[in-house]
C-alpha cells in the first residue's frame, strides 16, 4: 500500500482528478439551479482544472514543488467563475503546503487540506454555509492524518465529503426548494474520485455514469433545467466584471489587496479578489465597472477583462422562458426511480418525489409547479394522503392554473397520464383523465409492522400482505403468493391487462418469474412487468 506521493504521483493525481471532474461536468451542471450568467458550476470548475492541467503540460520537471506550484499558478490563471475561483483556491492552499514537502503523507495532506480551507474562505467576501466551501470545510475536519496509506486516506476523504454533501440542502433553503446537493461540493468529491482512480491506476472511461447515492439527491425531477420565472428575478448589480491586476507597483503589499476587496465589496457584491503580489484575479457584479478598474490601476496594470451585461443576459433569460411555455403541463408525485422514468417517457414534465412513507407538503408541491413551464398544470398525486396538500398549493401558486387529478395509486396516475393529449382542450383532458380512473384496479403487496386483526384478518408482525386502496385484501408468507391472491381479488371479468411493478427489494429475475406465474394462472389476460424502484412494497399491481 502506498503511504507517501512523491511529485510524478502528485502530477497523476491532480490529472486524473481534472479529468473526473470533465467527464462528470454534465452530471455537476444538472445540480446547478441557480440561473446566473455566470456559468454553469461543472463547466466552470472543469475548465479552471484544465488550465492547470496546460500550466502543468508545460512544466518538465518532476519535483513536488515545481508540480504543485505549476498547479496553483495555472488553476488561478484560468479560475471562471466563482466556483471555478473558489476550486482555484482550494488548490492554492493544497499546493502552499505541498511545495514545502519533500513527499506527501497522510499527516501533511490534511495540513494542506486546512490550509485550502483557510485561503479559499478568506477569498470570499460572504461565505455560505451549504456550499462547496462547507464540504472541504468539513472533509479537512475529519481527514483522517492517522491512515495507514493514502488509499485508505482518500477513501476516507471521499466518505466524509459524501456524508455533509448530503446534508448541504438543509444548510441553504435554496438547494432544499430545488432538491439538490451542491453543485461546487459534488465537483469536489468527483475530484477527490479521481484523485483516488489515479492512485490506484484505473482507467477513467469518457461519459461514464455514476449511480451514486448522492447523485439521487434531487426530490424533483424534470427533464429540461430547472428555471422558473421566479427563478429568474431582478438583477441588483448590472455588470460581471473580470480581470487580472499584473505588475503590481513595487509598493503594494498584501494590505493594498486586501483593500481592494473591501473597495470592490462597497460598490457590487460576488466580490473575489484572490492572488498575491505577482498578479491578482478579481471578480465582482456591480454597477460601475469603470470604478473597479480605476481602483485596480492603483495597485498595477489590468489585463484580460471581461465585462459582461447581466441585465441584457437576464431578459434574454426571461423571453426564452416566456417563448418556451406551453399551455398545458403535468406533474406527478412518485417514489423509485424505475416508476420516475415511466412517468417521465409518458412526458411528464416534472417528478416529485414522495409516496406513502414521505407525503409532501403543500410548499413541495407548489415549488415544484414552479418548474412546470406551462398556464395549466396538471397535478398526479397518486396517493389519496396527498390529495388534499394538493389541492392546499392552488393557493400558493401564482399566474399558473393548477388542475389536481385525484388519482390514488400509480396505476391510477400512470393510466390518466396515457390520456393527455395537448392538441386536446383543459377541460377535455381534464375529463378523459379523471375517467380513467374508474377502469383502473390497483393494489400493492408489503409487509406487516405489527400484530393486529382488521378487515377479517389475523395478522403478525412480518406477515405479507396484499391490500387495495382501501382495505388489506389477502396476507401470507411468501411475497408471490400473497400477490397471485391480490391480483385474485382484483380481477373482474372484463380484465384484460395485468401490469406489476417491483419495488427495490425485489430482483430483475424474481420479476420475471412471478410474470410467468402471473400469465400461466390468468391466460386471458395480457401480463407486462417493469422496474418501479418504489421502497416498502414489493410489488405495484394493476388490472385493467
Amino acid at each position: 500500500m502506498q503511504k507517501v506521493i512523491n511529485g510524478v504521483g502528485l502530477r497523476k493525481l491532480f490529472l486524473s482528478g481534472a479529468k473526473m471532474v470533465e467527464v462528470k461536468r454534465q452530471v455537476i451542471d444538472a445540480l446547478n439551479v441557480f440561473p446566473v450568467p455566470d456559468g454553469d458550476t461543472g463547466t466552470n470548475m472543469s475548465l479552471t482544472l484544465q488550465a492547470a492541467v496546460k500550466e502543468l503540460a508545460q512544466q518538465s520537471g518532476n519535483e513536488i514543488s515545481a508540480v504543485a506550484e505549476a498547479i496553483s499558478k495555472g488553476a488561478l490563471k484560468g479560475a471562471r467563475g466563482n466556483s471555478g475561483v473558489i476550486t482555484s483556491q482550494i488548490l492554492r492552499g493544497l499546493c502552499d503546503v505541498f511545495k514545502d514537502c519533500g513527499e506527501i503523507d497522510c499527516k501533511s495532506f490534511v495540513k494542506a487540506l486546512k490550509r485550502g480551507v483557510e485561503v479559499s474562505y478568506k477569498a470570499v467576501s460572504k461565505p455560505k454555509e451549504g456550499t462547496m466551501l462547507t464540504v472541504i470545510r468539513v472533509i479537512a475536519e475529519k481527514a483522517p492524518q492517522g491512515a495507514k496509506d493514502m488509499d485508505s486516506f482518500l477513501s476516507e476523504v471521499i466518505r466524509v465529503g459524501e456524508d455533509i454533501l448530503a446534508q448541504t440542502p438543509e444548510m441553504l433553503d435554496v438547494l432544499k426548494k430545488a432538491g439538490v446537493v451542491d453543485a461546487g461540493g459534488k465537483g469536489l468529491i468527483y475530484f477527490f474520485k479521481g484523485m483516488l482512480c489515479g492512485l490506484r491506476g484505473e482507467e477513467i472511461a469518457p461519459g461514464e455514469e455514476d449511480h451514486s447515492a448522492s447523485d439521487a439527491g434531487p426530490t424533483i425531477d424534470v427533464a429540461e433545467p430547472m428555471v422558473s420565472y421566479e427563478d429568474l428575478g431582478d438583477i441588483e448589480f448590472a455588470y460581471c466584471t473580470e480581470f487580472f491586476v499584473t505588475h503590481l507597483m513595487k509598493k503594494t503589499t498584501q494590505a493594498d489587496i486586501e483593500r481592494l476587496r473591501e473597495k470592490l465589496m462597497a460598490i457590487g457584491d460576488s466580490v473575489l479578489v484572490v492572488g498575491d503580489l505577482e498578479f491578482v484575479k478579481v471578480h465582482v457584479h456591480t454597477n460601475r465597472p469603470g470604478q473597479a478598474l480605476t481602483y485596480a490601476l492603483q495597485l498595477g496594470e489590468v489585463d484580460r477583462i471581461k465585462i459582461e451585461n447581466m441585465l441584457e443576459q437576464n431578459r434574454q433569460l426571461k423571453k426564452l422562458y416566456e417563448a418556451q411555455k406551453k399551455e398545458q403541463g403535468m406533474l406527478a408525485i412518485c417514489s423509485g426511480e424505475g416508476l420516475s422514468a415511466i412517468f417521465k417517457d409518458l412526458t411528464v414534465d416534472v417528478i416529485l418525489e414522495g409516496g406513502q412513507t414521505m407525503n409532501p407538503s403543500a410548499e413541495d408541491i407548489a415549488a415544484a409547479v414552479r418548474k412546470v413551464n406551462a398556464s395549466h398544470i396538471f397535478i398526479f398525486p397518486n396517493n389519496k394522503n396527498i390529495i388534499l396538500a394538493a389541492e392546499q398549493a392552488k393557493a400558493l401558486v401564482e399566474g399558473k392554473v393548477l388542475h389536481v387529478i385525484p388519482t390514488k395509486s400509480i396505476p391510477q396516475g400512470i393510466s390518466s397520464v396515457l390520456m393527455f393529449n395537448p392538441e386536446a382542450t383543459v377541460e377535455e383532458n381534464k375529463v378523459n383523465m379523471s375517467n380513467a380512473i374508474e377502469n383502473v384496479e390497483s393494489g400493492s403487496v408489503t409487509y406487516a409492522v405489527r400484530s393486529t386483526s382488521v378487515d377479517g384478518l389475523d395478522l403478525n408482525e412480518g406477515d405479507i400482505i396484499g391490500l387495495n386502496n382501501k382495505h388489506i385484501l389477502t396476507k401470507g408468507s411468501n411475497v408471490d403468493d400473497v400477490t397471485l391472491a391480490l391480483i385474485e381479488k382484483l380481477k373482474k371479468p372484463t380484465s384484460e391487462m395485468i401490469s406489476l411493478y417491483y419495488g427495490a427489494e425485489v430482483s430483475e429475475e424474481q420479476a420475471s418469474a412471478l410474470c410467468i406465474r402471473v400469465a400461466e394462472a390468468f391466460p386471458e389476460c395480457e401480463v407486462d412487468v417493469h422496474m418501479g424502484g418504489q421502497p416498502i412494497y414489493y410489488y405495484i399491481v394493476s388490472v385493467e
